[in-house]
């Protein structure tokens, strides 16, 4: 037998295509065994334990590859799921400081309103000083 009958179509040998098509199945469903998961040519022939010309020799196997990744993106499962948390968290965080500036905007014409009030009531005690008038309570338990 001939070495090109151990090869399958894709140039390299069936035991090597079978370990770079479960890399590959690993690595979309996001349980990768010896990577960190990313989708990247690195991480399956990394994950495939052959060499990287090896797996460039792999074209079928490379073809679905990019268009998985065309397709589907270089996004993991778990990489999506920390994105979709991350959009959320951005979200609520933009929401909060709306909230926050226009409570701060509240808080600038509440101090505002104070301090008028606090300038007219001085304004008034000076006045009633200089008139010399004498306030009196007015008593309650008077009919």
């Amino acid at each position: 037998m001939s070495v090109d009958a151990h090869m399958v179509e894709d140039g390299v040998s069936p035991k090597t295509a079978q370990a770079l098509e479960s890399a590959m199945e690993r690595l979309f469903a996001g349980k990768p065994q010896r990577t960190d998961g990313r989708l990247t040519k690195e991480n399956l022939w990394q994950e495939a334990q052959v060499s990287r010309a090896t797996m460039n020799r792999a074209a079928g196997i490379l073809a679905r590859w990019d268009a998985h990744i065309a397709h589907h993106g270089k996004t993991t499962p778990g990489e999506a799921r920390r994105d979709e948390e991350i959009t959320r968290i951005r979200r609520k965080l933009a929401d909060k400081t709306q909230e926050c500036t226009a409570l701060k905007r509240k808080l600038q014409a509440a101090a505002t309103a104070i301090a008028a009030l606090h300038h007219d009531n001085q304004a008034l005690r000076d006045e009633l000083g200089r008139r010399g008038g004498t306030v009196v309570p007015l008593r309650r338990d008077h009919p």
